[in-house]
């Protein structure tokens, strides 16, 4: 993990806006707000706008990873990532996984000093950045909506306004989104991603056919639900799903970071 990440929480303290009440924030009698209050609706669909970050569930990283208490540093704390965080297949039996023997074959022969790209200042990527204990916020427009990962100070367009996805694109970190909703579920299809994007902490990797769809489903105020697909025929045997839930964070904001100038974390980390 990054220490940049500690830095980031620090700076966390001393923000400002992090606790301006909004008069939107449906409220209860104590003045708290009020998440299970209904989803707010803007042009007959539901708004997803906010600040979200993902929902921890108790002891399933734990489980998955064995006891972490010695790894655990201020503001960077593996508990509070998703599972998924750290291994997208992590719902499935080592000799059940559908990883095809090329993924395997990629993924012994890495080199013992890889370096992860977000450890040089790059991109966490989709799907990671929603799944780290990081906040993100949505700003939804009838045309698009904008994503801003706190993370790495990044942004991503997924476009609403009818648009297909790019037959050729050029390859980009956050790949090239559209959106189209399903009753009240945006459905979102990316696809796009360059070859330096990792889709888990466990480095499994991905190839040019990669499509990753989300599915959007805000439960009420303060709960959105939301399903990840990985796709990617020419490195699984089928198509991965997994789902999580992600808070609101009422009365707050993101904040930014940029850790691509004078970056001194990198020799402190271990090799």
């Amino acid at each position: 993990m990054s220490s940049f990440l500690v830095f980031l929480t620090l700076a966390t303290l001393q923000a400002q806006w992090l606790n301006y009440p909004s008069p939107s924030t449906p409220r209860t009698n104590d003045g708290k707000p009020n998440l299970k209050a209904k989803a707010p609706r803007v042009a007959g669909r539901p708004d997803l706008s906010g600040v979200w970050q993902v929902q921890p569930v108790p002891g399933e990283v734990e489980r998955m990873l064995g006891k972490l208490d010695a790894d655990v540093v201020l503001g960077c704390d593996p508990k509070t990532f998703s599972k998924y965080f750290f291994s997208i297949l992590a719902d499935f039996a080592p000799d059940q996984a559908p990883i095809r023997p090329e993924a395997l074959a990629i993924m012994r022969n890495r080199p013992k000093d890889d370096v992860p790209p977000n450890e040089r200042c790059l991109p966490e990527g989709v799907p990671r950045a929603e799944l780290i204990a990081f906040p993100f916020k949505i700003v939804q427009t009838p045309q698009q909506l904008v994503l801003m990962y706190e993370v790495d100070n990044t942004r991503r367009q997924i476009y609403t306004d009818g648009r297909k996805l790019p037959a050729d694109p050029n390859p980009a970190w956050l790949g090239y989104s559209v959106g189209r909703w399903e009753g009240d579920t945006l459905v979102v299809d990316t696809t796009g991603f360059n070859d330096q994007v990792r889709i888990d902490a466990a480095s499994h990797p991905h190839s040019e056919q990669l499509r990753i769809q989300e599915r959007f489903h805000r439960l009420d105020f303060g709960h959105m639900e939301l399903q990840i697909t990985i796709d990617d025929p020419k490195m699984y045997t089928k198509p991965v799903t997994f789902q999580v839930t992600q808070l609101l964070m009422p009365d707050s904001d993101i904040l930014e970071l940029f850790c691509n100038e004078n970056e001194k974390d990198r020799g402190h980390m271990k090799k």
